[in-house]
């Protein structure tokens, strides 16, 4: 639930700075913390509000802090429902990144913060009055698509059905079909980016996708023997922050509409063999798969094996719409984040809030203890 203490418009003091207001709903992740330092980094932006589900320790220069939680907005059902439409009200944008990635186990414990918490963050936008929503979709929202050509925005996005990530990445692009006709006076944008990697997220990637069993720190050159080239393993990769520059321009800018956000070059078997100085080797799809299934309904893996079907499914994107409306261009190429995410392994990083600390209270025991994809 937000905090009982009313936010005013320029933070907690009741006063307003010059410049542009934007909330930043799911602010300490991996996106949302690289999205806060360009907003803050930016003259035009008088002050941020990171909304998250629990209080950082890190303090970020034009940035006020409160907690909510967009699943629980209205659980209680006591009247105080408009939580979040006192959050944003007087905002000129709210940038929507909250996302749940656990537990994959329950997927209807996912849907009800990621689609129905979307959903509940829509409609305080357009009930608070703000002129600018900036949601986090994903390539993972696209259908099935080529390996050997990128597609532009009008591609379809019906996600892979069976992994619980692309269906509701899916599902939360139709309900913005429909909010657009809805609210024709709000600008709306979409953000479609590839896999995001910086080295401060590192540690929590590692939780959330490969579990405690993966010893992070013998990840690097000279200690992988080998890549498997995997039909269908090529995909795209950006820094984070070279994204969070793009979520920098739609809020603060005019553009409206869908981007596909990614970095050269492609990423296949290759280009990972090279930065691990490991050697290439071809493998049939099906054991690998099948590994992997058992890895996780053995509680032994939190990523699902429906996502990783869709990864070998998921279309090349043609980011020359940001490029051209957005003025954006990546500052780091597909290897060089690739490479700062395994740096990021090595050294165990991280980042002052609950969601890229380096070290959960009681470390790899909790999550095993917790269960391996089970954790919120």
């Amino acid at each position: 639930m937000a905090s009982e203490a009313e936010i005013p418009a320029g933070g907690t003091d009741g006063t307003r700075g010059a410049g542009l207001r934007v909330a930043v709903v799911g602010a300490t992740g991996n996106v949302g913390t690289s999205v806060v330092r360009a907003l803050a980094n930016d003259p035009q932006v008088g002050s941020v509000l990171g909304i998250a589900r629990r209080l950082p320790a890190w303090s970020p220069p034009k940035t006020t802090w409160v907690s909510a939680d967009i699943e629980r907005e209205d659980a209680q059902r006591d009247g105080r429902t408009d939580g979040l439409v006192r959050l944003f009200r007087g905002a000129d944008a709210v940038i929507h990144l909250a996302w749940l990635f656990q537990p994959t186990h329950s997927p209807a414990r996912t849907w009800r913060t990621n689609v129905l918490g979307s959903l509940r963050v829509f409609d305080a936008v357009a009930d608070a009055g703000v002129p600018a929503l900036v949601h986090a979709s994903s390539v993972g929202a696209y259908s099935p698509g080529p390996k050997d050509r990128q597609v532009d925005e009008s591609w379809p996005t019906h996600g892979w059905p069976e992994a619980a990530y692309c269906l509701e990445k899916a599902y939360l692009e139709r309900a913005l079909d429909g909010f657009e006709r809805e609210h024709p006076d709000m600008r709306v944008v979409r953000m479609r980016p590839g896999f995001l990697f910086k080295e401060e997220a590192a540690t929590e990637q590692r939780r959330l996708f490969a579990g405690p069993f993966l010893p992070q720190r013998l990840v690097r050159p000279g200690l992988v023997p080998l890549v498997p080239d995997l039909p269908g393993l090529r995909m795209q990769t950006l820094h984070t922050d070279d994204a969070a520059e793009a979520y920098r321009a739609a809020a603060t800018g005019t553009a409206r509409g869908a981007f596909n956000l990614a970095a050269d070059p492609v990423v296949d078997a290759e280009v990972l063999a090279g930065l691990l100085g490991a050697r290439v080797v071809r493998m049939p799809l099906r054991p690998v798969r099948t590994a992997l299934a058992a890895s996780w309904h053995s509680h032994l893996l939190p990523a699902s094996p429906h996502l990783f079907d869709a990864v070998l499914r998921l279309p090349l994107m043609d980011a020359g719409r940001a490029r051209q409306e957005l003025g954006w261009s990546p500052r780091w190429t597909a290897d060089e984040a690739v490479a700062a995410f395994l740096k990021g392994l090595r050294n165990v990083s991280g980042l002052a809030t609950p969601t890229l600390t380096r070290r959960l209270p009681g470390g790899r025991l909790r999550e095993l203890r917790t269960g391996v994809g089970e954790r919120p």
